[in-house]
């Protein structure tokens, strides 16, 4: 029993695994034949698993041109990354973690079914960073044992859908479906961002109609735009940082060969999320059907950021651009004001921003992705600094939890039980 209940908790710290479990078992509840069953099962995990290679390469890009860049501008503080604080987390709350993200799981399944609240959250790793997130706060408050994991399970499941339904009205104007839904805590960035394109911007001007001059033709291939943006961003901070510097972070290679390949790879790495996010939707969309028809009448996938990143590719990189430099805007203020930095990590700015970029690009055109991607990059700078004094000891780490959804349910959790 023990064995099996770990197996159960294995898989479901397999995001991909997890997703294809939700296809499986979408298929099997419309009967179809085992030959459709496996191809739609395989390929919604092959789907899944192609986005997480194109993002692992994308953040080992830019993980390297953060460290480039924090020498070469003389940055130092904390620096918010979700994969680095949850590692730091694992040895003291894994367990707890675990289990909360196992029983959210269910809860998630049971309010779809019980509730107007129609969605099912497919972003595993985004529901373990949350899971950890909470079993760090009501730690830090001395709640453990079974009150801690059946409460957290209990916020975190109800977060699974609350948040794709708070975010859907821009989704699916985003997506043109209202089948579909962001399944992603950073859903507040978006509906911040979204808001203010509808305020300020202007949707006959869109981000995809840029008129691009004849010499500048190639920056509508999106790959060869992201690749050349990047690699004006990286040769300029590693021309900064030193070659030398640049040369020990490659481990030796030339530090113009390693800024080029590097700037190549992100753009790569981009490619290879989009490719994996078609496939997923291709797959996943019809297998819900049968948990909509049978399990969960009406239940829509509630699916990564990334899947909107195929509507609007200029927006993507617009709004990676814009949030980033709202990231560098708070850096001075933070230092102005003696507070702590927290360091413009080009992860989430990548992400989260791009994202937003999309969102607003969706409401409000070209403006509105820069104002509304620029804003939420401003709230996901300042969020994490206030973030750290709910954490407990993990306030003292050099990293901490970078999205918006994070910061907003870590304050309001750590003042309701601390």
């Amino acid at each position: 029993m023990v064995d099996f209940f770990e197996f159960m908790l294995g898989l479901l710290k397999e995001p991909a695994i997890m997703v294809g479990l939700i296809a499986f078992i979408g298929l099997v509840a419309q009967k179809k034949d085992a030959s459709s069953i496996l191809k739609g099962t395989i390929k919604t995990v092959m789907g899944f698993l192609i986005l997480g290679f194109g993002a692992g390469a994308l953040i080992g890009a830019l993980n390297n041109f953060a460290t480039i860049f924090t020498e070469a501008f003389g940055v130092s503080g904390v620096v918010p990354n979700n994969e680095a604080i949850v590692a730091i987390a694992q040895d003291a709350f894994g367990y707890e973690m675990a289990l909360i993200m196992f029983f959210a799981f269910i809860v998630n399944i049971v309010l779809a079914r019980i509730t107007p609240l129609k969605y099912i959250f497919l972003t595993g790793h985004h529901t373990m960073f949350m899971s950890m997130l909470v079993a760090v706060i009501l730690s830090t408050a001395d709640i453990t044992g079974v009150k801690l994991v059946a409460l957290g399970a209990g916020i975190v499941g109800s977060l699974m859908v609350i948040m794709p339904a708070i975010g859907q009205k821009y989704t699916e104007k985003v997506m043109g479906t209202d089948q579909l839904a962001i399944g992603h805590f950073s859903t507040l960035s978006y509906v911040i961002s979204a808001y203010i394109g509808s305020k300020f911007g202007d949707t006959s001007k869109s981000t995809e109609h840029i008129n691009v001059p004849k010499s500048l033709m190639f920056l509508r291939d999106t790959p060869v735009a992201i690749a050349t943006t990047m690699g004006v961003f990286f040769l300029l901070s590693s021309m900064f940082a030193g070659g030398d510097f640049v040369e020990v972070v490659s481990g030796g290679q030339n530090w113009v060969v390693f800024t080029f390949v590097q700037s190549l790879t992100f753009a790569g790495g981009v490619y290879i999320v989009l490719q994996g996010v078609k496939m997923l939707i291709a797959e996943i969309v019809p297998a819900f059907k049968g948990i909509s028809d049978k399990l969960v009448p009406g239940a829509k996938p509630a699916l990564d950021c990334p899947m909107v990143f195929p509507v609007a590719p200029n927006a993507v990189l617009i709004g990676f651009l814009c949030s980033f430099a709202a990231g560098l805007v708070a850096m001075g203020i933070q230092g102005a004001f003696g507070w702590t930095i927290i360091v413009a990590g080009v992860v989430p700015h990548f992400f989260v921003g791009g994202t937003a970029g999309v969102y607003g690009n969706a409401t409000g055109g070209l403006r509105g992705a820069m104002l509304g991607s620029f804003t939420q990059g401003l709230c996901i700078s300042f969020l994490p600094m206030f973030l750290l004094d709910v954490l407990g000891s993990l306030g003292l780490e050099a990293t901490t939890f970078s999205d918006f959804d994070f910061g907003v349910v870590g304050l309001l959790l750590g003042w309701m039980v601390l």
